[in-house]
């Protein structure tokens, strides 16, 4: 044991136990339910999609990854069917990341698994307390959330 290691986990520990729990619980479920062929890090761009689309550049700032992660999973997600890339009819030249029928069935299907997740740790830590802990969380998420520097890895099970 080295003099830096404590006896109580620090955040970044304890924020990745909650996302890997958290990400295992969704794509197991997801594959149950046909959805077999995304993984976790897929999720950094559907976690974010938007029934009626979204600029690949604002998925980058809500995921927090670079443009070029993001394109890539994109291109994934496009063909398995998930997305297709459709005009902006804001701007022309930019494109929309829009969910495929295939997508909006996701989309539905992990809010549901999601919000079964949720229920879930509101009753083994108490509604009240559940919706603390989730606000501070996302009080302490929102106080630097920005897009990494360039080169620099993002967290657990995300490819650069």
């Amino acid at each position: 044991m080295t003099g830096h290691q404590t006896a109580q986990p620090d955040l970044g520990v304890l924020a990745a136990r909650i996302l890997t729990s958290v990400q295992r619980e969704l794509f197991t479920a997801l594959a149950e339910q046909g959805f077999d062929d995304i993984a976790p890090r897929t999720g950094a761009v559907l976690a974010h999609l938007r029934a009626d689309g979204i600029r690949a550049s604002e998925l980058a700032r809500a995921s927090g990854q670079h443009k070029q992660v993001i394109g890539t999973l994109i291109d994934d997600l496009e063909r398995l069917g998930y997305v297709e890339r459709r005009p902006d009819p804001a701007d022309r030249r930019a494109k929309l990341i829009c969910p495929t029928e295939r997508g909006l069935l996701q989309m539905a299907a992990a809010a549901a698994i999601m919000r079964s997740i949720e229920e879930g740790h509101a009753k083994a830590l108490g509604e009240q307390e559940y919706a603390t802990f989730k606000a501070a969380l996302r009080s302490v998420a929102e106080l630097r959330h920005e897009p990494p520097p360039e080169g620099r890895p993002t967290g657990p099970g995300q490819d650069t």
